[in-house]
């Protein structure tokens, strides 16, 4: 099926390509996608041009979402910036908070998207009452298992995986089993899923409602210490994971780690590296069931020209339609935005013939949003340091996230 979204994305590209060179109206759009997921975006683009020949969609891709917002950063003094882009769901508050991305509450209330969205999708576009980034690509996290490396390591029947003790019960049968052999237990959980771990144990770092700082609360350090002892101390998660997040990523598609805590965008490569051996399963509940909500939405810039803004909406809405998310989707894992995706045939058969696909979409009833506030931008930065020292075993958990609740209010103090 993937196969065939590609090869009618390239087919599509060849055929445009005259078309393109006569639009009237050109959209700079930065975004944060490679491999398979850009060749499906590339597709859609590709469609949206077909049917709107007097724009072209000059669609770059900056890097992940940390590049685009450091790129975003220096490109604004410069008047280099793009004219739209794709902003993470917690960081693009930032920019909207200093008038650098249009409000688009009048372009989504008059446009019959906004009866198509879900609500979630609705609600991570909105900052303080206003719509400034429309979702294109939503996640949560997900646990997925290497069934093969369980059955190798004595596990034929996969344990209960709802707890950090029974994960970590699994990652240490690994280890002792398949060690030797180069196996690891368990991926480093990057920062989406340490969000997610610390929502599982019943906490924030930030609320999403009352903007309380929740870094130094009793649950968010417990689940730091959990975090940090699958490295420093019980040794089933590689340092390598630590210093370079998508190293554990990269090791589970290679085969050579047992679980990883990952986002469903991930979900096609793995689906693709490991084929019937892959399992996903919900993010464990170890005192409370839930998950974040991830992913990010296309914004446009204030400093574009109005026709400018105008085609980009025009390409932000085609994108959320049904009919490209449903491609989108089936193509890439991210979850249906629009509440009509599951409509469409290659939807469908995606949910029909993948049953690991849908455990995000189940997982919906307990994800929720997470806090867009100007700090979040620069807590999400900062927390990268601190996290790498506590794993590492360099600095004392609860010492290191009452420092950092500490810069985090003073941070959010100067800023307001």
């Amino acid at each position: 099926m993937f196969d065939t979204l590609k090869i009618a994305a390239a087919t599509s590209l060849l055929a445009l390509a005259a078309s393109a060179a006569s639009a009237e109206t050109t959209v700079e759009f930065w975004h944060s996608f490679s491999g398979d997921s850009g060749e499906v975006l590339d597709g859609i683009v590709a469609e949206f041009e077909a049917a709107n020949p007097g724009i072209d969609i000059d669609a770059q891709h900056i890097g992940n979402y940390n590049d685009i917002v450091t790129k975003l950063q220096a490109a604004i003094p410069a008047r280099r910036a793009p004219d739209a882009v794709i902003m993470e769901v917690t960081r693009y508050g930032l920019f909207a908070d200093r008038g650098v991305l249009t409000d688009l509450t009048a372009y989504l209330e008059a446009d019959p998207l906004k009866d198509e969205l879900f609500d979630f999708a609705r609600e991570v576009g909105v900052y303080q009452g206003k719509n400034f980034i429309v979702p294109f690509n939503s996640s949560t996290p997900v646990l997925y298992v290497n069934t093969k490396i369980f059955a190798d390591a004595g596990m034929e029947e996969i344990p209960s995986l709802t707890t950090f003790d029974e994960i970590l019960a699994a990652a240490q049968t690994v280890q002792a089993e398949l060690g030797e052999a180069g196996m690891s237990g368990i991926a480093a959980p990057g920062q989406f899923a340490r969000w997610g771990l610390i929502m599982a144990n019943d906490s924030d770092l930030i609320d999403s409602v009352s903007g309380e700082i929740l870094i130094d609360a009793p649950n968010t350090v417990e689940a730091y210490q959990w975090m940090a002892s699958l490295v420093h101390e019980h040794g089933v998660a590689s340092v390598d994971g630590v210093t370079k997040e998508n190293n554990g990523r990269d090791a589970f598609l290679a085969g050579k780690v047992g679980m990883m805590m990952n986002s469903t965008g991930n979900y096609r490569r793995s689906k693709t590296a490991l084929g019937e051996d892959l399992l996903v399963l919900p993010m464990p509940c170890n005192k409370a069931c839930a998950a974040p909500i991830g992913g990010a939405g296309i914004g446009i810039l204030s400093t574009s020209e109005q026709e400018v803004k105008d085609a980009a909406y025009k390409f932000i809405s085609f994108a959320a339609g049904a009919e490209s998310n449903a491609k989108w989707f089936a193509g890439t894992g991210y979850m249906p935005i629009n509440k009509n995706t599951k409509d469409q045939p290659v939807a469908a058969e995606a949910l029909e013939g993948e049953p690991g696909i849908s455990v995000a979409i189940e997982q919906l009833s307990v994800a929720r949003g997470r806090p867009r506030p100007p700090v979040v931008t620069w807590m999400r930065a900062s927390e990268y340091d601190k996290w790498q020292a506590m794993a590492l075993g360099q600095r004392d958990v609860t010492e290191t996230l009452t420092d950092f609740a500490t810069q985090t209010r003073a941070e959010e103090a100067r800023t307001n």
